[in-house]
């Protein structure tokens, strides 16, 4: 499953760029069924996970390209595959997440601190502070670190991809905030943190009210189901 997401994704966006015509339906298309292949390989318990990045990415494309106007896609509109895409992404980044080591996701925060100075004191990119003391909120407030460490990485690697082949571009003048901000934006993850943030409080609330048992789901995202456990647990003992 892995190496299909990764297919679906590096296929899927070369294909939106180079096929003008049917290119973005063939993609939307391929996606969702991709994201069908998904749910259906889901326990019940691990499914309120997907559907919560589903709802959240979908409301989040909505604000941050076309209300905000941060980037814009090639057609100026929010393509089909994009939603589940994200799901797609959020899938990946827990199963590479659950293989970390203990303390690796601050190694990663470490190493992304400088690039992101000198980004920013070049003039570059001065969104880019902003944007990592973002990330660093969503590690103090959630124990799901090491999701958030893995995405702030793997989405930066699909962020320069896509704007490298022309997707989507970020706007250099930062609507509202008077930043600029480089394409993409060196912590551009922030934004995927949140997602996950989201997606990981959700589910955690679920367990909380009782509607679903995180700490019991297996196979998908077991570095997240454990850590929505966690949150869980501290939600059921306030």
């Amino acid at each position: 499953m892995n190496a299909v997401i990764v297919a679906t994704i590096v296929g899927g966006l070369a294909l939106d760029q180079h096929w003008a015509r049917h290119g973005q339906l063939v993609v939307s298309l391929a996606t969702w069924m991709v994201l069908a292949i998904l749910w259906q390989r889901s326990t019940p318990r691990e499914r309120p996970a997907l559907a919560a990045c589903l709802a959240f990415a979908t409301a989040g494309e909505v604000f941050l390209s076309l209300a905000w106007g941060l980037y814009a896609y090639r057609l100026e509109n929010i393509p089909f595959f994009v939603p589940p895409g994200h799901v797609l992404l959020f899938y990946l980044g827990t199963r590479i997440a659950a293989s970390l080591r203990d303390g690796a996701e601050w190694w990663i925060a470490a190493a992304a601190a400088p690039l992101v100075a000198l980004f920013a004191g070049t003039g570059r990119d001065t969104l880019g502070p902003a944007l990592f003391a973002l990330f660093l909120t969503c590690m103090a407030l959630s124990p799901a670190r090491k999701l958030y460490a893995t995405m702030f990485v793997l989405s930066l690697a699909m962020e320069l991809y896509g704007t490298w082949i022309g997707n989507w571009r970020w706007a250099a003048e930062v609507p509202w905030l008077g930043l600029k901000a480089d394409n993409p934006p060196i912590a551009a993850g922030a934004f995927y943190c949140v997602l996950d943030l989201l997606v990981v409080s959700t589910v955690a609330r679920l367990g909380a009210w009782g509607l679903q048992s995180p700490a019991s789901a297996g196979g998908m995202a077991s570095v997240a189901s454990h850590q929505v456990a966690t949150c869980s647990a501290r939600s059921s003992s306030r």
